[in-house]
């Protein structure tokens, strides 16, 4: 028999909540069990109704979705959370991942990207449903709860060059992939990065085979380097 996971879904918007939650129904293996719009009240339904995952949204209008996470965290509820928020800022991923948090996934986002993530979250609760596992279980389950599975995050490569986090190499990513194609200049701007730093992420994704650059000419000067990310 193939075990359901129970889904609460955090999210003040309403019908922002409302579309995840038909996204998680039409995913195989899920269904929504609640809705909370509020952190005090995320904590009082996980509470009351035991859900598997929260889809977790950061900005909420008391406790924000790290307060909740790390409330959560504090009272012993190891309840798997997938963080989906429109917040980019590498501090917030950092306090995510820090507190536990499965997955982040930045909105806007594809019926794809999230039903991707539910997958890798159940296939690493499944690796770990028993008494013991072996390390190739627990290797499994603590690359996906750090770069979104196999691959890493959203498809980054699973090593990055010194000097590079993973937190910000997905965010960079994660702009690159909503623009369709991006300047470091535009990806800097987007991330409060300097044109250096997001020029180095960038090509680290071409160098990965993540990505590819076209030259773009204009009237004067050097061509303006452009990335459009390819897996």
């Amino acid at each position: 028999m193939t075990t359901v996971l129970r889904v609460l879904v955090v999210d003040d918007d309403f019908m922002v909540a409302r579309i995840h939650g038909r996204f998680v129904e039409q995913t195989d293996g899920f269904e929504v069990v609640g809705t909370a719009r509020t952190g005090e009240e995320a904590l009082a339904l996980t509470a009351e109704l035991r859900p598997d995952l929260l889809l977790l949204d950061v900005h909420l209008p008391d406790l924000t979705g790290l307060e909740v996470l790390e409330r959560l965290r504090g009272r012993g509820d190891d309840v798997a959370v997938v963080m989906v928020t429109a917040e980019r800022g590498a501090t917030a991923v950092r306090a995510a991942l820090h507190g536990g948090a499965l997955q982040y996934l930045v909105k806007p986002f594809e019926y794809d990207d999230l039903a991707d993530r539910l997958r890798t979250v159940a296939a690493t609760l499944a690796s770990l449903g028993g008494a013991e596992v072996d390390q190739a279980a627990i290797d499994r389950a603590f690359g996906a709860a750090r770069a979104g599975g196999p691959g890493g995050a959203g498809g980054l490569p699973a090593s990055l060059p010194k000097g590079l986090s993973a937190e910000t190499a997905d965010l960079v990513l994660a702009a690159a992939r909503r623009a369709g194609e991006i300047s470091a200049s535009e990806t800097a701007e987007q991330l409060g990065l300097a044109r250096v730093t997001a020029r180095r992420y960038l090509e680290h994704f071409v160098d990965a085979g993540t990505a590819e650059v076209r030259l773009q000419y204009g009237g004067t000067g050097r061509p303006e380097r452009r990335y459009r990310v390819t897996s």
